[in-house]
């Protein structure tokens, strides 16, 4: 059976959390000369925490939250910045 109806995704507060984690391990990053945006989308998408570098504790960093916290405050921050 098709629920046809819109289904609700409440979502958490730590998204300051999030947000200052993601931009603590993109600026680790390209310190060390990697672009952010490929290795957060390979880590996302594998959860593979080699894609994220050790430098700055960015790899311990970004495995305190789940992935689907970090995927949400992106798409939030995406969704607010629409122009």
């Amino acid at each position: 059976m098709v629920n046809d109806e819109t289904m609700m995704f409440k979502t958490e507060s730590g998204e300051n959390q999030a947000k200052q984690t993601i931009r603590d391990v993109c600026e680790a990053m390209q310190e060390k000369g990697y672009d952010p945006i490929g290795q957060l989308v390979g880590y996302l998408l594998s959860g593979d925490p080699a894609y994220i570098t050790s430098h700055n504790d960015a790899r311990n960093k970004i495995r305190t939250l789940e992935r689907d916290e970090l995927l949400e405050e992106l798409v939030r921050a995406y969704v607010e910045n629409l122009s």
